[in-house]
């Protein structure tokens, strides 16, 4: 079975690598000469676990291919993937402009029946509007072709994209036609055939399924994160009541750890396309606007902290940032919490040096402040006069607190993920301040 996966960004990639690992014949298609030229040569433009083993061997196997011209593509195919970005507009909403004009390209170039499925996170409606553009363009040629328009959004969580595509908790996907239903039980055959759930729906119960699902994760971390400020406050320990709390079987332990705000591609991408919306169609999302608001005051939680040990004076300080990349296990810097701290703390005079295990060069696209990167933690920790963890990577999990102790200027330790034992801190002459906690 052939197939054509539409842009080689996160999704698109790991979506086409991992389909031909199943046994596919697939050809990815974008649009950047010099991306597709690197990745022919197995060279792979993002960092995920995983996947750079996948490419080459799939590449070796002649099961993966990629190529610029989608027109050139199309009559092998049966089935189109749109995977291509949509990034939030100035009013949150999602920029639909390339997945239409990939809509368009289709229309204006196939010559038999296609099943066209839309990948990107992309607002209900959507397919609509994909099926509005194929077939005005099929009009314009003056040709009767059918086709479909299903939806199959994605669930990856980076760090973690291949083995969720490879092990899915779920697989869903709209549709609109039985012919499209059987094209993709035949697609998403192995997976059936190892009992993964594969949930088929409507197309816009299926465009709205991801949002929801993103939007629910999204108000347990702002939920914590809001839970955490008010312990803050009254005296309480935020760590016990995730515990308390998590134990509950309807609750459950995921999603409840209290930090420094949420970032990367998604979660913000789509609080925002969701909130948009609901007004765009006459309601208010009272909850996600709130889930929203919370996240992006958390993101000045360690900048207060901070300025509080300090009382204000903080010209002159230098501060060492453990982690820059929104999550661990990736080198994605949307919307990482990272870059608004980097931009209060230099605003008010702070001298920033940094150390990312992954993340350092892709930080660089994003930085525009002067930042010291560094080679090692220990390194970033030198002459500092606090240390903050911001990306819980393993490699800061376990430091040598003598050591840190040694190097830092002023023996203060930020601690933006609540990983670190303040007692095993305190006895070595740290000074600890988490999220939350007492």
């Amino acid at each position: 079975m052939k197939i054509a996966i539409i842009g080689t960004g996160y999704v698109g990639l790991v979506t086409g690598t991992c389909f031909a690992e199943v046994g596919l014949d697939v050809t990815c298609i974008d649009v950047d000469r010099q991306k597709i030229e690197n990745l022919n040569r197995g060279l792979v433009p993002i960092y995920e676990p995983g996947l750079e083993e996948l490419v080459l061997k799939n590449i070796q196997a002649e099961r993966l291919k990629f190529h610029t011209d989608l027109a050139s593509c199309l009559d092998g195919m049966e089935t189109v993937f749109i995977a291509v970005g949509t990034p939030p507009g100035e009013d949150g909403s999602a920029d639909l402009k390339y997945v239409l004009e990939v809509a368009a390209t289709i229309g204006a170039n196939m010559r038999k029946y296609l099943l066209i499925v839309t990948k990107s996170t992309v607002p209900v409606g959507t397919a609509s509007k994909v099926r509005e553009t194929v077939q005005r363009e099929l009009d314009r040629r003056g040709v009767h072709l059918a086709f479909d328009v299903a939806s199959n959004p994605e669930f990856l969580k980076e760090g973690a994209a291949v083995r969720d595509f490879m092990y899915p908790e779920r697989v869903v996907l709209g549709v609109e036609s039985e012919k499209a239903e059987n094209i993709l039980k035949r697609l998403y055959h192995p997976f059936l055939l190892n009992n993964f759930p594969v949930i088929f729906m409507d197309v816009a119960s299926a465009e709205m399924t991801k949002y929801a699902a993103n939007a629910m994760l999204a108000t347990r971390i702002s939920f914590m994160n809001d839970m955490a400020n008010l312990c803050e406050i009254v005296g309480a320990d935020i760590n016990m009541i995730r515990k308390g709390i998590g134990s509950d079987s309807r609750i459950g332990q995921k999603f409840l750890y209290a930090g420094c705000g949420y970032g990367g591609s998604c979660f913000p991408k789509d609080v925002k396309a969701l909130i948009k919306t609901a007004k765009d169609n006459g309601y208010t999302m009272h909850v996600i606007e709130a889930v929203e608001k919370v996240n992006e005051n958390q993101k000045s939680i360690l900048f207060h902290k901070l300025s509080g040990y300090y009382r204000g004076d903080l010209k002159g300080k230098t501060v060492a940032l453990w982690g820059l990349s929104f999550k661990p296990e990736t080198d994605d810097m949307r919307e990482a919490p990272s870059l608004a701290l980097i931009e209060q703390l230099t605003a008010a005079g702070i001298s920033v040096r940094a150390y990312d295990p992954v993340a350092m060069e892709e930080a660089g696209k994003y930085i525009s402040v002067p930042v010291v990167y560094c080679k090692d933690k220990y390194e970033a920790a030198i002459d500092a006069d606090a240390v903050m963890l911001v990306t819980e990577w393993t490699d800061f999990r376990m430091p040598s607190w003598p050591v840190v102790k040694k190097t830092l200027k002023h023996p203060l330790v930020i601690d933006g993920r609540n990983i670190y034992d303040k007692n095993e801190l305190a006895e070595n002459g740290l000074i600890y301040l988490g999220i939350g906690r007492k």
